[in-house]
């Protein structure tokens, strides 16, 4: 589909809902099988690797943390993974979609109190149609977390590395296999405790197909080098090399932005874009995107309202030099266009402020199965955003497939504009 950009022409209206393109969303998750690694690792290491067992838990919250109690008589049946030192277990949080909101609640679950789509890959896509959307990318929702970071807080790295590349390739050959090809997007893991063994894995899963990896918005905060520290180059220059795209979910350097011990979760969830703003910062200053000009990279759930700011704030810096170490030959802001993207499901004022953050910056995500997913209404919301911004056509399609058809190289999956 080609989009002739009229959307300075007088008389252009936000398109009704019916005449919206096919929604491409970003950022969408996935619960991990419950058998994969016990079916797929070697039986030399399987008493070593993931496995789900059930008990009865209660779940609690306190003092900034998710607590349970297991063999609670009182409890829920709950899905409860065991990995090493690991014990995980699975909430009705996890993926609340279709739950009405009232029932919505912090909960032990197993696997069959949640949506089909949440874990089969045929009832994903028809998931999918229901809710307008053509493609997705999908984090993982379970134990590995965002970016991996389950395996890599583990001691025993040999199992967590036959364990990832387990994953990518399930990720890979089944679930973005079959039908799924053109439709579910994959998205790798990498070993974040060796970069070297992180490049080689980007290598891999290009050479299968995968061209996107799941990246901490900060490694340093999980104990791993900074981006300033240079010693990531070797996963950046592979993910250059092969095309493939860094995701950075909200979350994934394990912290949660906050002001006090004792401030309750409302705060962190209200300062949520903080964790992306301090990335964009570090890719920034330290020299990773003009060192890496050919390098792409998407914030998952960040929202885009903070951009406009944050980048007039780093290039008054870099032309003051304030405080030393903003060594770059071209202001920050330049390092952006085509190359950094947000993502939003519910920011109204980043869409007003489109002209300032950039349109082509901006892409939609759906956020399937989690409490702040917009399925099965994410057509709906997309139209309220968009008419609220008052966007023409040609804006509309960029916003919600355009920009991500660029932004991830969706051609290579036959997905065409």
């Amino acid at each position: 589909m080609t989009v002739t950009d009229d959307s300075t022409a007088p008389g252009t209206v936000t398109p009704a809902p019916q005449d919206f393109p096919k929604i491409i969303s970003v950022d969408d998750h996935i619960l991990e099988p419950r058998e994969l690694w016990q079916r797929e690792l070697p039986a030399s290491m399987r008493d070593r690797g993931p496995k789900v067992v059930r008990d009865r838990l209660t779940l609690h919250f306190s003092g900034g943390h998710y607590g349970f109690e297991r063999g609670a008589p009182d409890g829920r049946w709950c899905d409860l993974w065991l990995y090493d030192d690991l014990v995980y277990p699975t909430g009705l949080l996890h993926a609340s979609a279709g739950v009405p909101p009232a029932e919505v609640k912090n909960l032990p679950a197993v696997y069959e109190d949640f949506r089909p789509g949440t874990y089969d890959r045929d009832a994903r896509l028809l998931d999918m149609d229901t809710n307008h959307v053509e493609a997705a990318i999908n984090f993982p929702n379970t134990f590995p977390r965002f970016c991996g970071q389950g395996f890599s807080e583990r001691p025993d790295k040999e199992v967590a590395l036959a364990c990832i590349q387990i994953y990518n390739d399930w990720m890979i050959d089944e679930w973005a296999g079959g039908p799924g090809r053109g439709r579910l997007i994959p998205l790798t893991l990498i070993p974040l405790w060796d970069p070297a063994l992180a490049a080689a894995e980007v290598r891999r899963c290009a050479a299968k197909g995968s061209y996107a990896v799941s990246f901490s918005e900060n490694p340093s905060k999980l104990g791993f080098a900074s981006i300033h520290s240079g010693a990531w180059d070797v996963l950046f220059q592979a993910c250059e090399e092969t095309g493939t795209v860094v995701t950075m979910h909200i979350g994934s350097s394990s912290t949660l932005p906050s002001t006090s011990p004792d401030a309750p979760l409302a705060v962190s969830m209200s300062l949520s874009s903080q964790n992306a703003e301090g990335s964009l910062c570090d890719w920034i200053f330290s020299g990773t995107l003009d060192r890496f000009p050919g390098l792409t990279i998407v914030y998952a759930e960040s929202q885009v309202g903070w951009m406009p700011y944050l980048l007039e704030r780093m290039d008054l810096v870099w032309k003051g030099d304030v405080g030393g170490g903003a060594r770059l030959p071209n202001p920050p802001s330049s390092y952006v266009k085509g190359r950094v993207y947000g993502c939003l499901f519910d920011d109204q004022h980043g869409l007003l402020s489109r002209a300032e953050v950039g349109l082509d910056q901006i892409v939609f995500e759906t956020d399937y199965p989690h409490t702040d997913g917009t399925w099965p209404n994410s057509l709906a919301v997309a139209h309220r955003l968009c008419a609220g911004a008052d966007m023409t056509a040609p804006e509309v399609y960029k916003f919600v497939r355009g920009n991500a058809i660029r932004a991830f190289g969706l051609e290579r999956f036959g997905i065409k504009e």
